[in-house]
């Protein structure tokens, strides 16, 4: 295993991308730019015509079902919504492995469950395919400036297959385990930010209860200890009641939940991920469930001047 991405990247594979989201979108023009062989997909024309817009020329083909995107292909890549949004478009009569030939990779970047990304490599095998269950981090940004950090669940053979696929699109690519392995990974990255995010909700309330200088406070203690990525990032946002910087709170929930199934699955105990989840509801509740994952600071009241 290594946490290296591979500097080089083979051009000219057949590649197809389904779903063209926030982070689908930008990994498939990466891929373009890559010099793959670019077919996209998505269950929305007007996404399709929008990304087409903003990239005239990547993408040699536009599919018309997940099927007719497989039809071909080296490498098909999916990043969706949901384990039904998945299912539809990899499992079902009209999906990607209905038409997917033999020897070729499948990689997915949908946050989902480690149930079905455990299904769809027993799918794949039976089908000779290399499967990689691949969540990403890094968010719209690292999508964006191609700088992602991908947790890989699947064989050794599918993970070292993909590598250089991912290479377009991520700086780190990490061989985690077996099937699920990467989804699994995945909820273990959502717990620890969620925590982050509920620490620095309270200590900003706190800071401003207290009359504190808040530039002094980061200042004094973004240095330490206690510095994170989210300190680093949304500190001034929060404070200042600013939440739109992509992932969305109605998507951590989702998260969050399937990680609390996966802990019950495994026997871990998880209360303070439980906790947090219900905060984020509070959240949704005041119609914040669009809103960045940072607006958890809304559901605490603010004291003091600051």
């Amino acid at each position: 295993m290594t946490d290296a991405a591979p500097t080089s990247q083979p051009s000219g594979l057949n590649v197809s991308f389904l779903g063209l989201g926030v982070m689908g979108g930008a990994m498939a023009r990466h891929l373009g730019a890559a010099g793959h062989n670019l077919t996209i997909y998505n269950r929305s024309p007007a996404r399709v015509e929008a990304w087409q817009a903003a990239n005239p020329g990547l993408a040699g083909r536009v599919a018309a079902s997940p099927a007719e995107a497989a039809e071909g292909a080296d490498v098909v890549i999916t990043c969706v919504g949901n384990d039904d949004d998945l299912s539809d478009v990899v499992l079902s009569p009209t999906g990607a492995f209905s038409t997917l030939k033999r020897g070729a990779l499948f990689i997915d970047h949908t946050t989902v469950s480690a149930r079905i990304a455990r299904q769809i490599a027993v799918e794949g095998r039976d089908k000779e395919l290399l499967c990689v269950d691949a969540p990403v981090t890094g968010g719209q940004s690292g999508a964006e400036a191609g700088t992602l950090s991908i947790m890989c669940g699947g064989s050794a053979k599918a993970v070292d297959a993909a590598r250089p696929v991912l290479a377009a699109y991520a700086k780190r690519v990490v061989h985690v385990g077996k099937p699920g392995a990467g989804q699994t990974a995945k909820m273990a990255n959502q717990m620890c930010i969620a925590g982050a995010i509920a620490g620095l909700s309270e200590a900003i309330r706190f800071a401003q209860a207290a009359r504190l200088d808040l530039d002094k406070v980061f200042e004094a203690i973004s240095g330490g200890a206690a510095q994170s990525w989210q300190m680093d990032n949304r500190w001034h946002t929060m404070a200042k009641d600013e939440f739109d910087f992509g992932f969305a709170v109605d998507w951590m929930r989702k998260d969050l939940g399937l990680a609390i199934e996966e802990a019950r699955s495994v026997g871990a105990s998880v209360p303070t991920t439980a906790l947090i989840d219900q905060f984020y509801a509070d959240v949704q509740a005041l119609g914040g469930g669009r809103q960045d994952t940072s607006a958890l600071i809304r559901r605490l009241p603010r004291r003091g001047g600051a």
